[in-house]
């Protein structure tokens, strides 16, 4: 009976790394979710993009404590936080990304006309959970 041949993920010398395309979509995706989560993190407390209090579905905001803009305070925290946990540790960052927006879209499905922007954020979804796969691949150093 022949068995399959598996292999554990290994580190991959840096030079020949960055010739490897699944390590170059590995890089890609890595900074995004570390640029990505850290602006948009510190835009809540800003507010210059849009207007982040009024993408808080009102159950939420019935919920937790305080205003909305204060929740999104602590949205902005935790979003510069799981920022710098992808720069660390992506094989942990991404699956903390993919979860974190998991509770973004059950929050904007609650809220009508935002099924456009849970459509968006599924996609980012993917894109977290293809970078946490992806770093078991390319571990090594930091992120393990």
């Amino acid at each position: 009976m022949a068995s399959a041949a598996t292999s554990a993920p290994t580190a991959v010398p840096r030079r020949a790394a960055l010739a490897d395309p699944g390590y170059q979509a590995f890089l890609v995706l890595r900074i995004g979710f570390t640029v990505a989560p850290i602006l948009f993190g510190l835009d809540k407390f800003a507010n210059l993009l849009v207007d982040w209090p009024g993408y808080l579905a009102p159950w939420i905001d019935d919920v937790v404590p305080g205003s909305a803009q204060a929740a999104m305070y602590a949205v902005g925290v935790i979003e510069i936080l799981a920022g710098v946990v992808v720069a660390l540790a992506p094989r942990f960052g991404g699956w903390l990304v993919a979860g974190w927006l998991a509770g973004i879209i059950v929050n904007l499905l609650t809220i009508p006309d935002y099924y456009d922007i849970a459509l968006r954020d599924f996609g980012l979804l993917l894109g977290a959970v293809a970078l946490a796969r992806l770093a078991e691949r390319y571990r090594g150093g930091r992120e393990s």
